[in-house]
């Protein structure tokens, strides 16, 4: 499940550097990814504190339950493994410093908002003999892979080459480090400073909490590491049985009050998620994250009967197109009408991942009156009853930012991306040019003092404050001699809109609807299988 690809030499990094004999047969990522365990609990890895250590203040208290005891388990300064037990420790960070200063250096090749476009960037570098790891140092980005190109020579030929190509987006990103962070804690009275750390309890159970005081700590199942990631800092991994990791999370992204067929619906697709998703920090050598860039996460704590109950009642169950796990993206709020994959990310659509009106109801007719027409769009977008959403905050709204306020806002996202233009003075237009059939932006055009830039699908939400999603249309407003003051963002929905809206499938559970006929309304063409060794879990999009 290992993303990046390795060379075997020296002359096989400088063939791809050069632009030599490129064989995407070679450099084809992996066919499919098989399950291994069969029927068992398949163990996750799970990052639930992803950057440790980025601040010298950091600290993370972790202990056990009432009457049970926490097991350390690291290498001794002997190299040999040492094993100290506790109830509780402190995690703090420990520079530790280097004789001489050393050049930590990275070609950034690509830099996007999710992971999904990253991946289809990655593929696109491969195509070109390129061999590369996907990362999230703050936005995803793709990197040369730093196993390959090691050196400051063959980095800056990279870079030449790819300019002599034509590609001016990839750039050197250079840190001088001075000291290497190193965890410590204290047991016993003597302090401890480690690289990389694991830790267990009697009981299985472990309770974690950020920052100086430790308060409203969150209660683990399973066991914990604390390794080195991509950064120079560290990642807090929970290792934890599947089943067992679902309870943090179904309950925390569907909401222990839904309806019950809908927490089934959503079991069944945060299952089927994060088993296609294990290959998303492949570079830092663990699987998923506890945030919204993969499903929120929370352990134990916060777990539901009801969501225990829909747990138990599909155990194993899986979405599967072609007997393959779906791409089992979701959304809170859809606005009203769903998203082809291709709306929101780069890379191939998904056949069962289609822009349908999200409704009982014949309230809109798509192939009749696309939304990709602006007039159209705002007709519809100003509709309200009927929806399955019908009644949600998020459903439509309009949310107003003065011209100052958007100017600071995409200064921000230009320096984040490292534009050119991010050292213009002020926005002096902006308009919706391009919309797809289901209503989303495909490019928002931002005409500046200094230049044009153009936002391409979920850029448009990431480089403002206002816009929930990218169903939206502007509206400039303007002062009494006229003078532009800012705009209106009018919209609906909040996230991506692509597969499941959450808060539809409350309603089509509350009117009855099964889990399996949810899935089947938002997922056409899709059924629900036992997780077996046939199954495949992941499969490059674009393989012959």
């Amino acid at each position: 499940m290992i993303f990046q690809l390795r060379a075997s030499n020296l002359f096989s990094a400088l063939s791809c550097i050069l632009f030599l004999g490129f064989s995407s047969a070679n450099l084809a990522l992996p066919k499919a990814i098989a399950q291994t365990g069969g029927n068992e609990d398949i163990e996750l890895e799970v990052g639930v504190v992803q950057r440790f250590g980025d601040e010298v203040t950091d600290k993370l208290r972790i202990s056990s339950t009432s009457g049970n005891v926490l097991t350390l388990s690291f290498l001794g300064g002997d190299m040999q493994p040492r094993t100290l037990e506790t109830d509780s420790i402190t995690l703090e960070i420990n520079p530790y410093p280097l004789e001489e200063p050393v050049i930590f250096e990275r070609v950034v090749l690509s830099d996007r908002a999710t992971f999904e476009t990253a991946e289809d960037s990655a593929n696109n570098w491969q195509k070109l003999g390129i061999e590369v790891e996907i990362t999230q140092p703050g936005r995803w980005q793709v990197w040369a892979d730093p196993d390959v190109y090691k050196t400051p020579l063959l980095r800056r030929l990279l870079l030449e080459s790819l300019r002599e190509k034509g590609y001016t987006n990839p750039y050197l990103e250079t840190e001088v480090v001075e000291a290497l962070p190193r965890i410590s804690f204290i047991v016993g009275g003597y302090r401890y400073s480690r690289l990389d750390l694991e830790i267990s309890a009697s009981n299985n159970l472990i309770q974690v909490a950020e920052g100086e005081e430790g308060e409203n700590p969150i209660l683990y199942a399973g066991t914990m590491k604390v390794q080195r990631n991509s950064y120079w800092d560290f990642t807090l991994v929970n290792q934890v049985p599947l089943e067992t990791y679902l309870r943090g999370v179904v309950p925390h992204e569907i909401g222990a009050g839904a309806p019950y067929n809908a927490i089934e619906a959503q079991t069944i697709l945060a299952r089927t998620y994060a088993l296609r998703n294990l290959r998303r920090f492949a570079a830092d050598d663990y699987q998923l994250c506890a945030t919204v860039h993969c499903q929120v996460y929370r352990g134990l704590t916060g777990t539901a009967a009801s969501a225990d109950k829909a747990i138990a009642a599909t155990t194993g169950q899986v979405l599967t197109y072609n007997n393959e796990l779906v791409d089992a993206l979701y959304s809170s709020t859809a606005g009203g009408v769903t998203s082809f994959f291709n709306d929101i990310w780069d890379g191939e659509n998904r056949p069962y991942l289609r822009s349908i009106i999200d409704s009982p109801l014949p309230v809109w007719d798509l192939s009749q009156q696309s939304l990709a027409d602006e007039a159209t769009f705002r007709r519809f977008i100003n509709l309200k009853e009927g929806f399955n959403e019908t009644g949600v905050s998020l459903f439509r709204w309009n949310k107003q930012s003065s011209i100052e306020q958007l100017n600071e806002d995409f200064r921000k996202y230009l320096e984040r991306i490292k534009h050119p233009l991010a050292d213009f003075t002020t926005i002096q237009n902006m308009a919706v040019t391009e919309r797809s059939p289901s209503g989303r932006i495909l490019t928002l055009t931002v005409q500046t003092d200094k230049g044009i830039v153009e936002l391409e699908k979920t850029e448009a939400r990431s480089a403002f404050g206002p816009p929930r999603s990218t169903l939206f249309y502007l509206e400039p407003i303007y002062d009494a001699n006229q003078v532009l003051k800012g705009y209106a963002f009018v919209g609906g929905g909040f996230g991506h809109g692509v597969g499941m809206s959450q808060y539809g499938s409350y309603n089509l559970a509350k009117l009855g609807w099964t889990a399996e006929k949810i899935l089947a309304f938002y997922y056409p063409g899709t059924e629900i299988e036992k997780l077996d060794r046939s199954i495949v879990f992941w499969r490059e999009t674009n393989e012959e």
